[in-house]
């Protein structure tokens, strides 16, 4: 298999083959991401694509996929659909394909398009919302509003595609900490996806919030602050049939025990 730089999956995504289809983020801006800075984005080339289906192949059956990197979804739709169905040509037996998504790239599509990509295996959509708080999303320069994020939100779900988000906790600092989680509670109702995972925010040095941190411009909140923030999530979101988790390599060790009590995480 060919991978260019660094590869991220979601957690949920562990035991899937992973397809390096694009390279980098097409968005690429946040302040508080450093995982793509290296990379310049790009769609890979079918050939190459191809390839690596013909050996993945070979290795057994394989019943998940997931498309990296950071936004396969933003590849224009006929090259989509040309790579999806090579997929299915090669993996005839894959009962899922995950891709990351952002906002901008979900709503370049129509929900008809993404029909489409369902009907040909694509079944779950991971989006990183982050925040809820208008004037933090502006301020990690996230690329879309809450207003984008809802509609992203209506598209996926109406074509019947799976609909996982991630939110952060700590990206307001102390300063903007209730804030933050009170908003984000508020936009997850009105999205009503069906995973939410919370991380932790983690500094990467490099990046403009952690510059910030450096100067004594943003503070962080400590564990028992993180855990308030997930807990106010929890408490103020309603949703229709979501699972609420915070299983990522981000969350401290010593923090996860009591995250667990505070979300008592489960079908909702």
């Amino acid at each position: 298999m060919d991978y260019e730089g660094l590869i991220i999956r979601p957690p949920s995504e562990a035991y899937s083959l992973l397809l390096q289809v694009t390279v980098g983020c097409s968005h690429n801006r946040c302040t508080f991401c450093g995982t793509y800075r290296q990379k310049k984005f790009k769609i890979k080339p079918l050939e190459q694509i191809e390839k690596d289906l013909q050996e993945a192949g070979t290795y057994g059956p394989i019943s998940r996929l997931f498309l990296c990197d950071g936004d396969s979804l933003i590849i224009p739709q006929p090259r989509l659909v040309e790579i999806l169905k090579m997929i299915n040509k090669y993996l005839p037996g894959l009962e899922r394909i995950g891709s990351y998504a952002n906002t901008k790239s979900i709503l370049r599509k129509s929900v008809d398009d993404l029909r489409e990509l369902r009907d040909l295996g694509l079944k779950i959509i991971y989006l990183g919302v982050e925040t809820g708080n208008a004037e933090l999303l502006t301020k990690i320069n996230k690329g879309a509003t809450r207003e984008k994020m809802v509609e992203a939100a209506r598209r996926v779900k109406e074509a019947g595609i799976e609909l996982s988000v991630t939110v952060i906790l700590g990206i307001g600092g102390i300063e903007k900490s209730i804030e933050h989680a009170m908003d984000t509670a508020s936009l997850l109702t009105e999205m009503d996806p069906d995973y939410v995972g919370a991380l932790t925010l983690m500094l990467v040095p490099q990046t403009e919030l952690y510059e910030d941190y450096r100067a004594g411009r943003f503070v962080l909140p400590d564990k028992i602050g993180f855990i308030r923030e997930l807990y106010l999530m929890i408490a103020n979101s309603n949703f229709t049939d979501c699972y609420f988790t915070s299983n990522h390599a981000s969350n401290s060790a010593e923090c996860v025990p009591s995250i667990y009590e505070a979300c008592n995480c489960g079908r909702n």
